[in-house]
């Protein structure tokens, strides 16, 4: 139970720390307008992670609860899923792209709603709750919908520390990227890898 709760917080580290579009957006938010406006940014982006995980844990415990086979069919396309987006990363540019300009400046009640907008209203996100997740579930006796919770409690936690720190440290991080053009190319390699022992594991 804790080894595999110690894996999925893990994963979700890196996966947090890995340059995608919503890290990025909170950094260039924190640049432009300042560390209350990123952090305004990450409440919205982790309040969006609620409705996921709501969705995730009474839809797919509903879907255990009438098949096992059903539930089996759904890790195996979670490990697909995954070495999809293991071979997606792989194709992508490693360079880390901060586009500082024409950022507009907002309110931060207005980047916590476009934060939860561009959460909640991405299916991508949905997707990759659903691939995640279901590998995770660590007890036989325990509730799932609770597991799914817990789950999604300890992503949101751990997502909002990262996010946070990116938020307050975003003058720091930006320039070390700048500085080191080949943090993107190690992030990279490391979400690929993590990627591809998740779809293993599950």
């Amino acid at each position: 139970m804790i080894e595999t709760l110690l894996s999925f917080a893990f994963a979700t580290l890196i996966l947090a720390i890995s340059p995608g579009p919503d890290n990025i957006f909170v950094l260039t938010q924190s640049i432009v307008n300042g560390k209350k406006y990123g952090l305004a940014t990450v409440f919205g982006l982790i309040s969006g992670c609620l409705i996921h995980t709501t969705l995730l844990a009474f839809g797919v415990s509903a879907i255990i609860k009438e098949s096992e086979n059903l539930f089996t069919v759904i890790k195996i396309f979670g490990a697909f899923y995954l070495l999809y987006l293991a071979y997606k990363v792989y194709k992508s540019d490693a360079s880390i792209s901060l586009s500082e300009e024409n950022t507009p400046k907002k309110t931060t009640k207005q980047l916590f709603k476009q934060g939860f907008i561009m959460n909640v209203l991405n299916p991508k996100v949905s997707i990759f709750f659903l691939a995640f997740f279901p590998g995770f579930l660590f007890s036989e006796t325990l509730n799932t919908v609770f597991q799914f919770y817990v789950l999604g409690f300890v992503f949101m936690f751990i997502s909002f520390i990262v996010f946070s720190m990116i938020a307050i440290l975003a003058g720091s991080i930006s320039e070390t990227i700048k500085e080191n053009n080949k943090i993107g190319y190690y992030l990279k390699w490391t979400q690929i890898i993590v990627f591809i022992l998740i779809a293993i594991f599950m």
